[in-house]
């Protein structure tokens, strides 16, 4: 493609509404343009890149002997409602009536589309085992679309299913899944971390997400450098249970203080002069509709992913004003556990404390001196919190480190919570009917593309593996209109490289200087340049640049295209390698 007869519209400022170096750089280099919040054009270049990601997911899926088919992304709600999910996914499901008076959602995901399908398809156990996969549009109404295209209302999505007789055939299939994950995310040139991870409301018993370590990511990750354990801090264990303070004998009086607007933990360690670790948080949420407290040590975070397994409930969330005053009498944020008549649960680390502070569920005040047992009562002792960087490992105890990361993948063994709901069933060898047991498997397909600038660009643009990149190649003319010689070199290296089928970009711009095609090549990240100049070809050479090493050296004319034929492939294969 001749840069002239494409659409590539480079910026040199970044877009005032950007906040990730991903979403500035895919506006600059013209990948992408924003339509409305949470909604992009993906431009011809951008296009480039996501049929190239999607053509990887493709050809990994297809040697696991996964089948492609497309779903509708319209679906009919009562499918929802069978397995439950539709009061669970709640405004987040982008929903409306038809003219006939029907509900019908945009497909968020589709678990319950395929298991409806494979319901009225799959008779047999001859019909097993079976993996069907689609790539396709999902619309999820979010509440704060950020970031491009990282965090969108309209985004790409590769999702698979698996459909297997019982749990051993699942373990299989999701092994092999889980390796072609790997295999998409190295081809990618990703470095991914898988985590074990909640299964949300997915639901199932296990699920891993594949995590991208980057400053932008919303989700947080444990990663051990001893065992090489790693998990969501959503779900890891917080090895570490004993309270501050544990050993003091002295119990004195609870007595009430004055903490007028004082609600933040930090605001009352420095008025009343204590740490943090002698001061329990009491947090009002509703569980199933019904009030919980959950106490938690001044310096810890709730960890709602555990708390909601914990308790087994399927809606988990904090309680409002009108809730609390009814719980406590009290304001939020002056909360205690003194005196509550709901189920209390407590982290393993409040039980040493002694002589807490808490909340007096009086507005303006507070308690100093409060004691378990003879000041309040502990339904049920639980890990309720968020592990820190404080803890030790929970496999092997060694040090661990927290690290924000970007999710691009997540795997789940489903078990039979959709095909029972939906009355998918198949017929043994012995004829007798049996639910079929399931896997997901999903790949955020647009995200893919945010996660390798993130992890892949510098000061001066994006720099592409060789595998994504809009074009492998470019061939930069440093010619202009009284130079003819470059021209026609440039326009002969550009055929012998199609020739040999190389995705390569001719920059045969007439009216730009020689150092904006340095930048925009830069800037939209080419491997592999190739530049044709007067002063190189005077000695019969052209000059050849690597956009990742910054190196360059010189070779002869007639031997650049073959060069670059064998770079490509040496590129490809070390981006092959597991």
């Amino acid at each position: 493609m001749r840069w002239t007869e494409f659409l590539i519209p480079t910026l040199k400022e970044d877009p005032q509404d950007a906040e990730a170096v991903s979403h500035k750089l895919m506006v600059r280099a013209g990948l992408i343009r924003r339509l409305t919040a949470g909604a992009y054009i993906y431009l011809p270049l951008g296009l480039k890149v996501l049929k190239k990601v999607e053509q990887i997911v493709r050809e990994e899926m297809n040697k696991t002997g996964a089948i492609e088919l497309f779903m509708p992304a319209l679906q009919p709600v009562e499918l929802w409602k069978k397995t439950g999910r539709y009061d669970v996914i709640g405004d987040v499901m982008i929903k409306f009536l038809d003219r006939h008076g029907k509900e019908i959602a945009l497909g968020p995901t589709h678990e319950e589309i395929i298991t409806d399908l494979v319901s009225r398809e799959i008779r047999s156990y001859k019909d097993l085992p079976i993996c069907l996969y689609q790539i396709q549009t999902k619309f999820r109404d979010e509440v704060r679309p950020r970031f491009g295209v990282v965090r969108s209302s309209e985004f790409i999505m590769k999702d698979a299913y698996s459909f297997d007789k019982d749990e051993d055939a699942l373990e299989i299939a999701y092994s092999r899944m889980y390796q072609a994950y790997c295999n998409i995310f190295t081809r990618c040139g990703l470095p991914y971390i898988p985590v074990l991870a909640d299964t949300g409301m997915m639901g199932g018993r296990v699920s891993h997400e594949f995590m991208i370590p980057s400053l932008i990511g919303e989700d947080r990750i444990v990663v051990c450098s001893s065992c090489k354990y790693a998990a969501s801090t959503e779900i890891a264990p917080a090895v570490l249970r004993e309270g501050a303070g544990a050993g003091e004998e002295k119990f004195l009086e609870k007595n009430l203080v004055n903490t007028p607007g004082k609600v933040k933990v930090d605001d009352i360690s420095v008025l009343l002069n204590v740490s943090k670790e002698k001061i329990i948080k009491t947090l009002i949420y509703m569980a199933d509709g019904k009030p919980v407290a959950i106490l938690l040590r001044g310096d810890h975070e709730a960890n709602e992913a555990k708390i909601k397994n914990k308790l087994k409930v399927v809606r988990f969330a904090m309680a409002d004003e009108k809730n609390i005053l009814d719980v406590t009498r009290g304001a939020r944020g002056f909360s205690g556990p003194c005196g509550l008549n709901i189920p209390i649960y407590a982290d393993f680390a409040v039980k040493g404390i002694i002589n807490a502070v808490t909340g007096a569920n009086i507005v303006d005040a507070h308690y100093v001196n409060v004691n378990y047992e003879r000041d309040f009562n502990v339904t049920e002792w639980i890990d309720a919190r968020v592990i820190t960087e404080k803890d030790p490992c929970p496999k092997c105890g060694a040090g661990i480190e927290i690290k924000n990361a970007l999710e691009v993948g997540h795997t789940f063994k489903l078990g039979t919570k959709y095909s029972q709901a939906l009355n998918a069933k198949y017929l043994d060898e012995n004829g007798h009917e049996k639910v079929l047991v399931m896997g997901c498997y999903g790949i955020g397909v647009t995200r893919i593309i945010p996660a390798i600038i993130e992890t892949n660009a510098d000061k001066d643009g994006i720099v592409w593996p060789i595998t994504v990149a809009p074009y492998e190649v470019i061939v930069i003319c440093l010619n202009n209109k009284d130079d003819m010689e470059s021209a026609k070199e440039a326009e002969r290296i550009y055929r012998e490289l199609s020739a040999k089928n190389i995705d390569a970009l001719l920059d045969d711009r007439f009216d730009k200087s020689p150092g904006v095609k340095f930048k925009d090549a830069d800037l939209i990240g080419i491997p592999l340049q190739i530049v044709v100049g007067k002063k190189s070809l005077a000695e019969g050479n052209v000059e050849i640049r690597d956009r990742k090493m910054k190196s360059s050296h010189l070779i002869n004319k007639e031997e650049a295209a073959e060069y670059i034929y064998q770079k490509i492939k040496i590129l490809t294969r070390n981006l092959s390698k597991n």
